[in-house]
């Protein structure tokens, strides 16, 4: 077997990390064909059978539509997480704020810059958290356009809150650190997977699959990765290249 097509969605984060695991199938000497797409035609591709590898689906609940009988899961690339998070730098606004159960007595800004797509997990951490009856509104844009107002209020010294899934390129641009969620309203650490397609299991090299199975990135690297391919004009393949030879994190 000298081709394998490999599925991610078009964002650069899944971008980097598919490239990342490319450099796996090359040590294979397989060159893969990669398939990019919204997520609903990505999860029929992967059901018919066009897709042969897919990375990565975040467990257990957030990508129920890339799941079928013709793919089972391998591997845990790394570990998505929701959370709000601050500044963590000295003379950060909210230096003192470590928990969520003391926002409301916090001196942040009661407006939630929210990319879309967070929308209803910070829904789940308002109601929680009873923040809307402290003057708590959710702001939403456009991921992208979300993640350069956080960083812009963030630079500004504003006191602002961030929303945000880690690994993400925020995270390894800024001095950012989660607050505590006693009350675990931004729900339960999730795992990123691969899919792997079941004909391919039955063709593919063993010894190759067990490296797959094993390959563990992190959210530290995989945030890294992000920025690279967002803020240092690499490409996925440079950002994976770097990671590789070791030059894409201080050692």
């Amino acid at each position: 077997m000298t081709t394998l097509t490999l599925g991610y969605r078009n964002t650069s984060l899944h971008a980097a990390v598919a490239a990342a695991v490319a450099r796996v199938l090359e040590a294979y000497e397989i060159e893969p064909d990669y398939v990019v797409g919204p997520a609903e035609a990505l999860g029929e591709m992967l059901a018919g059978g066009e897709i042969d590898l897919f990375a990565t689906v975040w467990h257990p609940d957030e990508d129920s539509v890339f799941l079928s009988p013709a793919v089972e899961p391998m591997g845990c690339l790394y570990r998505p997480a929701f959370g709000f998070f601050v500044a963590d730098r000295p003379g950060a606004p909210l230096a003192g704020l470590d928990s969520m159960a003391g926002l409301v007595a916090s001196d942040a800004a009661r407006h939630l810059l929210t990319p879309e797509s967070l929308v209803p997990r910070v829904r789940q951490m308002v109601a929680g958290y009873r923040l809307t009856e402290a003057g708590f509104t959710i702001e939403s844009h456009p991921d992208d356009e979300a993640y350069a107002a956080i960083a812009e209020a963030i630079e500004a010294r504003e006191p602002v809150i961030a929303p945000l899934f880690t690994p993400n390129y925020l995270i390894h641009r800024m001095p950012l650190r989660p607050l505590a969620d006693p009350q675990g309203a931004a729900g339960k650490e999730l795992t990123a997977r691969l899919l792997l397609s079941k004909a391919m299991r039955e063709r593919a090299d063993t010894d190759m699959l067990d490296e797959l199975d094993e390959l563990t990135l992190g959210n530290k690297v995989v945030s890294a990765l992000d920025d690279a391919v967002r803020n240092e004009g690499m490409t996925a393949d440079d950002a994976a290249e770097a990671w590789q030879r070791g030059k894409l994190l201080p050692r």
